[in-house]
């Protein structure tokens, strides 16, 4: 990888900056120092700015609880972005695997690894997302093979693909849905006649939220969590 290229992924520096770096002799690889931008870095090399060693940011992946009035979006609009709430060097390499709206809570993905992120948000992929709903209205033992069986949606011509609704009192449900239809929780309870007045998300396949994360809060995904997807 060239040196100039290497300095920018590795730190906040843009290429510009990276190059006058240079040309002050800040950066040394295996203690020489380097100028030209288009030096080659080899695996193995040891690369310092200041004197200070500096590596590539591998590829990552995190989840968040995701607080109220924050968005899934990569900048801040009516409410601030969930990436503001992470102390994280190059954010601007995150994206979001999987949307929430500014009202809902819970489980969000980042990562920077395109591919893992669409085996999450792929309507082929089957990738299950459970919630904890609650509802204006109770609801009944009839709902459950109705969502089983796949909900018309205003707007849609199709039905939803078959969810899996239980319930755990008359105006709280947990609903396991493979899709990322637009609102499509809120959307599923008002075709059926109800409101949703509150929505968490509290797992992606085969990965749960923490309890440990209190709302805002994040970590790194364990390797074998990672995996799951």
């Amino acid at each position: 990888m060239r040196l100039d290229k290497f300095i920018c992924e590795s730190t906040s520096l843009t290429r510009s900056l990276a190059k006058k770096a240079m040309h002050r002799g800040d950066i040394t690889c295996d203690g020489i120092v380097i100028k030209d931008a288009g030096f080659k870095v080899l695996e193995g090399m040891q690369v310092c700015l200041d004197g200070e060693q500096i590596s590539l940011v591998g590829e990552r992946y995190l989840m968040l609880n995701k607080p109220v009035d924050t968005i899934c979006s990569s900048i801040d609009e009516v409410y601030p972005s969930v990436l503001s709430l992470l102390d994280i060097e190059k954010p601007e390499t995150l994206h979001i695997a999987g949307r929430l709206d500014a009202d809902t809570t819970g489980l969000v993905l980042i990562t920077s690894d395109g591919q893992w992120s669409h085996r999450i948000t792929s309507p082929k992929k089957d990738c299950g997302k459970r919630y904890l709903v609650t509802l204006a209205e109770p609801v009944d033992e009839s709902l459950i093979a109705m969502f089983a069986a796949g909900v018309a949606l205003k707007n849609e011509d199709a039905l939803t693909k078959p969810a899996m609704l239980e319930i755990i009192e008359p105006q709280l449900v947990r609903l396991t849905i493979t899709e990322g239809k637009y609102h499509q929780v809120k959307r599923m309870f008002a075709a059926v006649g109800n409101h949703v007045v509150g929505l968490h998300r509290e797992s992606i396949g085969k990965i749960e939220l923490d309890s440990d994360l209190a709302l805002g809060e994040w970590r790194y995904l364990t390797a074998e969590e990672i995996a799951s997807i």
